[in-house]
């Protein structure tokens, strides 16, 4: 948890840095509450090289933000983890989180004065924490866990709408789609993610 919040402050200090670049158009940070759901292994997207495990489910916060430079065109960037964990194959003695990162082209065209559209695509990675019981430590770093990560290289789309409801405070519902390249450890490489942000935009909109 520690590299997550590390990773998500590194990554507000980079879009309030880029604030003062002369020739940013518009700045955007936001926080978010979204849920992810997936095929089953049922589904016809399931084969022989996936497990029975959906990514379906639980509760969803995500950090990010992002920075129009040219005709509400940028880029943008966030991270959203899983608030609790979940039980692989139902077992309670392997917890599992998934982790989601992705870094996105971002354009965002007025649709009235208060409402911009928000389009996204890029790449990210799907970083699976499975806990076990004891901690295992870095001989040169000094840094200990209790869990391992699998990680798994992705591409992300997402639509969204901003609607302005209190001068630069925006409330942003969200659909996006990952696809996420050999997530064998689950029954499908594709998952949805759906749920709504607030956020505030520095700069015009």
């Amino acid at each position: 948890m520690r590299k997550l919040i590390a990773t998500a402050c590194l990554g507000f200090c980079i879009v309030f840095l880029a604030q003062g670049t002369a020739h940013a158009q518009q700045v955007d940070v936001f926080f978010g509450a979204n849920t992810v759901t997936a095929p089953g292994a049922s589904a016809a997207s399931g084969s022989t090289n996936y497990f029975p495990q959906s990514l379906t489910g639980g509760f969803y916060p995500t950090l990010g933000g992002d920075v129009l430079f040219f005709h509400h065109m940028g880029v943008g960037g966030e991270v959203s983890w899983r608030g609790s964990r979940n039980f692989y194959g139902g077992l309670a003695s392997q917890p599992f989180r998934p982790i989601f990162y992705d870094f996105n082209a971002v354009f965002e065209p007025p649709i009235t004065r208060h409402v911009q559209l928000d389009l996204e695509a890029g790449v990210g990675a799907e970083s699976v924490r499975f806990y076990q019981s004891t901690y295992s430590c870095n001989y040169y770093t000094g840094f200990c866990s209790n869990y391992f990560s699998s990680n798994h290289f992705l591409g992300h789309f997402s639509a969204g709408i901003k609607f302005y409801v209190w001068g630069n405070v925006f409330v942003r519902p969200q659909v996006g789609v990952y696809l996420i390249n050999n997530n064998y450890e689950f029954s499908s490489a594709r998952a949805t993610q759906m749920g709504i942000s607030i956020g505030y935009t520095l700069g015009h909109h």
